[in-house]
């Protein structure tokens, strides 16, 4: 294949970075609708066929140069400028988006976090002497609990501190260790 330089139309040709002068794409002509930046050029179209190429093959400083030589081509310096503005714009309105856009997700994360982590209970002075070690599911047992409910927490407190029974997390009650299996078979399984 054989490469040549690239006019800008201002008589000046553009070789490539490594010293390869770009092939020079064939006149398209252009969408004056769709891009009106390049209204009247003739060779806007060919050279954004170039750029895409040159990106593709992993040259964007290239590409880039062959899309402001497209647009200069169709409205000069002043076209080149807003086009850049533009593209200012766009991409700091992304970037504050993204930041909104992490913030949000990191906020979603701390509020699933405290959900999952229930608030500190208040414990009663039957609870700090069981010098209970989990408070969350001394918590949960009071909420739950048949005996906690009917105003018998102590004698729950009293089985769970000498160690013959255990407190079901499922269910909240207050199980015999004697009957440990059969309870999760039967009654929690």
């Amino acid at each position: 294949m054989e490469s040549m330089n690239i006019d800008d139309g201002l008589g000046d040709r553009h070789q490539a970075e490594d010293g390869e002068p770009l092939p020079v794409a064939t006149a398209a002509g252009c969408d004056a609708e769709r891009f009106p930046v390049l209204a009247g050029c003739e060779n806007g179209w060919p050279l954004l066929d170039l750029a895409r190429q040159l990106v593709t093959q992993g040259k964007p400083s290239l590409a880039l140069q062959a899309v402001v030589m497209a647009i200069k081509s169709g409205g000069g310096d002043q076209a080149v400028l807003q086009t850049l503005i533009r593209a200012q714009e766009l991409y700091i309105n992304r970037v504050r988006a993204d930041a909104a856009a992490d913030e949000l997700a990191s906020l979603f994360a701390e509020c699933a976090i405290a959900e999952a982590q229930p608030p500190n209970p208040v414990l009663t002075p039957q609870l700090e002497k069981l010098n209970a070690t989990n408070p969350t599911l001394l918590q949960d047992v009071s909420d739950t609990s048949i005996l906690a409910q009917s105003g018998r927490m102590q004698i729950m407190l009293d089985a769970f501190a000498d160690g013959s029974s255990f407190i079901c997390l499922k269910c909240g009650g207050l199980v015999s260790n004697h009957r440990k299996d059969e309870h999760f078979m039967y009654w929690c399984g």
